[in-house]
């Protein structure tokens, strides 16, 4: 089974308006309240493709609890470490001609016990195959918690998939994660390397680098220009060609990553297929608040373009 783990969780608070002025009342419409957080997109994501999956996190009061009992409603297996405080509440506001504000807010704190108990959590899942390991960590994270994850993840010979934006990523390359999922601005805040669209020869010099660091295999997306995938013998090009309106990208990358697993992971030669499905789920989910109920993947699989670079 795939597991995901979000340490951090949020509720994501969806509202859109004409306009933002400072010192006035600014009406807004279309609010939605969407249980969020990287990991938990990836397993709604996982699960609307037929993947079974279950969610792993810290969840701290109401907003936890909302969190949980959505998920659950969904039909998606959570398995809590509940912890002191209340989960964040993170806001993001659509302004109207493709401006967006995104407030994202810090997080309850975890302590010492609490990595104790999503360690031994790890531990006790007999049907793990694979941890997606996704987005931020709540404040007073130790500094080998990630690490720590890993290991056990690895001692019950199963693999794990990294989408962090963190600088750790740097060091846990070296535990050979199976993928990685960087975008332009993490490859060059976090490993210095300076990639576009287009550029096949910095991306395949780019590509070398993570693999000859310990990434297995790399997923490198780049928003609407498109993503690059690598397995260290074989590089493609993927873009969507449909016109898409853009409400909100909030969790676009977390959609394409699942669903790139959802068939990569089972058939590691349907890389095309992966890929189409990836960038045919981004491109619909953004076009809704929050994931949407990836209505328009099959009509914009047809339109995806991909070529094979090496």
């Amino acid at each position: 089974m795939i597991y995901t783990l979000t340490a951090n969780p949020a509720i994501d608070y969806n509202v859109s308006c004409d306009g933002l002025a400072p010192n006035t009342v600014t009406r807004t419409r279309d609010a939605v309240y969407s249980p969020n957080g990287k990991g938990l997109n990836v397993s709604f994501t996982l699960d609307h493709y037929g993947v079974d999956t279950t969610i792993l996190g810290f969840f701290a009061g109401f907003s936890g609890r909302f969190i949980v009992e959505s998920a659950r409603e969904r039909g998606v297996a959570v398995e809590p470490v509940w912890t002191e405080g209340i989960t964040r509440v993170n806001v993001f506001l659509n302004a109207g001609d493709h401006i967006e504000y995104n407030m994202v807010n810090a997080g309850a704190p975890i302590c010492a016990a609490d990595e104790a108990a999503m360690f031994e959590l790890i531990e006790s899942r007999e049907d793990l195959d694979c941890l997606v390991i996704s987005g931020s960590l709540p404040p007073f994270a130790s500094e080998g918690f990630l690490r720590g994850v890993i290991e056990r993840v690895r001692a019950r010979d199963a693999e794990f998939v990294l989408d962090i934006s963190s600088s750790q990523l740097v060091d846990l390359l070296e535990l050979e994660p199976l993928l990685i999922k960087p975008n332009d601005d993490e490859l060059r805040d976090i490993f210095g390397l300076d990639v576009r669209a287009g550029d096949d020869d910095g991306v395949q010099a780019a590509m070398c680098e993570l693999h000859a660091r310990g990434a297995k295999n790399v997923l490198l997306t780049l928003g609407g220009d498109g993503a690059y995938f690598s397995d260290g013998t074989g590089l493609w090009f993927a873009r969507n060609t449909a016109e898409v309106q853009v409400l909100s990208t909030v969790c676009a990358g977390d959609s394409s990553l699942a669903a790139f697993l959802s068939i990569w992971a089972f058939e590691p030669a349907r890389v095309e297929d992966a890929l189409r499905r990836s960038m045919a789920t981004g491109a619909n989910v953004v076009e809704c608040a929050g994931l949407g109920d990836f209505a328009r993947v099959a009509e914009y699989e047809p339109l995806v373009e991909i070529r094979r670079v090496r």
